[in-house]
């Protein structure tokens, strides 16, 4: 698998560009327009990226950051949407104005991205506001990795990873790592009644 990508873009073709890494290997993958339209070429980039393994090809997908290729992976768990739809998405929206519309039921939204029809618009919101709590905030979705190394610590002490999630979301973010971790095991270990 081809997680992430370093080198330079050295061609652009349509929304295709090909990236010359430091070892002289070339991948061809798809960008999206604000990445396509950022500098004049040659221009460095690390990307995130996503393989689609095809029976006559294999396809790579490139993500700005983390929080795209997330909503990306998340896209594709709705039935009917395959790799190039949730990519005309993420090519055409922001994260933000999606997840606003995931909890306003506003089709229309999703509509106006080229290719998607009211239909396929209906899953997306039906699949994605079951994921998506009701008072979602972004950062729950996209954890730190100080929130990481916590829930770590508290699975390496036994926790089930769901159960140590709920518990770092109650632990003031303003405190130091150790001190967080600390609150994490306590807070843990003695259930508020």
């Amino acid at each position: 698998m081809i997680g992430k990508l370093k080198g330079t873009i050295v061609e652009v073709e349509g929304n295709i560009a090909l990236l010359e890494t430091n070892s002289g290997v070339f991948y061809e993958l798809f960008l999206t327009p604000t990445l396509l339209g950022v500098k004049k070429i040659p221009y460095d980039i690390e990307l995130y990226t996503y393989l689609q393994v095809r029976d006559d090809a294999l396809v790579l997908f490139g993500f700005q950051t983390k929080k795209e290729y997330s909503f990306f992976k998340m896209l594709l768990s709705v039935p009917g949407v395959g790799p190039k739809t949730a990519y005309s998405v993420i090519s055409y929206s922001k994260i933000d104005d999606m997840i606003k519309s995931i909890k306003e039921n506003n089709s229309d939204y999703f509509t106006r991205i080229p290719g998607l029809g009211k239909k396929t618009a209906m899953k997306i919101i039906l699949e994605l506001s079951q994921k998506l709590e009701s008072e979602f905030k972004l950062e729950k979705m996209f954890m730190s990795d100080e929130d990481k190394t916590i829930i770590d610590a508290l699975v390496s002490l036994g926790f089930k990873s769901i159960e140590a999630k709920k518990i770092v979301r109650d632990v003031p973010k303003d405190l130091s790592l150790e001190e967080r971790i600390k609150e994490a095991i306590r807070s843990a270990t003695n259930p508020r009644r």
